[in-house]
């Protein structure tokens, strides 16, 4: 899947010339990235891992006639965020995609805090530190956008997965709200709420997914959403199970969850 060329335009007109991403180094995150390189936008990228992170700007530059920066930052780390801030000193940010983050499964009496309290970090307060720069950054030059990866678990409680999904319905609140707050500025906000999808996010959080879409399926949806709409469901099994799930009482979403995540998470009670 690719940007089509009208897409490309719109785009960078109406958020160029430089975008960050993070989480770039794999996954939804290194999709975008390309999507928005291959539009011609000048790129921020960020991860933890400094070598994949350095790959990943070399293979894109390949790629693409553009300027890009490199920042290794873990954003559970108070420094993280800034190091991202400090790189954008003086160029011309349209566009922010706060996609890096991590999830935990199993029973939350099982695992471990340090780990919980870093994904509330990375998931939460890393995501709401960008925003808050960057929106007001973006308000006062009268253009911009941001994109927030939701989740379809942020929608109601998720047992074997509790920590996680209540720090993806943080951000889909947040997102829905923003969207309203700064549309008098035109700046467009978007919610992305995939289903589950191949990438590294699936081994770091000890879950066994199946039917899981791949992240080329999703950039160019996510892409063409914004600016057209606050919330998208990329990818035909989001749709399915959100639309399915529209007329269940809450609760019952909830005893629907359980069963979902635990298949995901079966083999961690064996």
């Amino acid at each position: 899947m690719v940007l089509s060329q009208t897409e490309r335009k719109r785009l960078q007109s109406k958020y160029g010339e430089w975008a960050i991403v993070t989480g770039a180094s794999s996954g939804i995150g290194l999709e975008l990235a390309t999507q928005l390189a291959l539009a011609g936008f000048n790129l921020i990228i960020n991860a933890r891992d400094s070598q994949r992170i350095n790959k990943v700007e070399n293979d894109l530059k390949s790629k693409a006639n553009i300027q890009i920066k490199a920042v290794a930052a873990d954003l559970s780390e108070s420094n993280g965020v800034e190091k991202i801030i400090e790189a954008s000193h003086n160029l011309n940010i349209g566009l922010l995609i706060n996609n890096a983050g991590f999830g935990t499964s199993g029973l939350f009496t099982d695992s471990s805090l340090h780990e919980e309290i870093n994904m509330l970090r990375v998931n939460c307060e890393a995501v709401l530190s960008l925003t808050h720069f960057f929106a007001q950054k973006f308000k006062q030059q009268n253009r911009g956008g941001i994109i927030f990866l939701s989740s379809l678990v942020a929608f109601q409680g998720v047992p074997y997965a509790s920590n996680y999904a209540a720090t993806k319905a943080y951000i889909q609140s947040f997102a829905e709200a923003l969207a309203v707050e700064l549309k008098p500025f035109n700046v467009d906000v978007l919610a992305a709420a995939p289903g589950p999808v191949e990438s590294g996010f699936g081994h770091r959080s000890n879950m066994k997914m199946g039917k899981a879409l791949v992240p080329s399926q999703l950039g160019v949806p996510i892409l063409n959403a914004l600016g057209k709409q606050t919330n998208v469901l990329p990818g035909l099994l989001s749709k399915i199970l959100i639309y399915s799930l529209r007329t269940v009482p809450r609760w019952a979403k909830i005893k629907i969850m359980q069963k979902v995540m635990g298949g995901f998470t079966e083999h961690q009670r064996k």
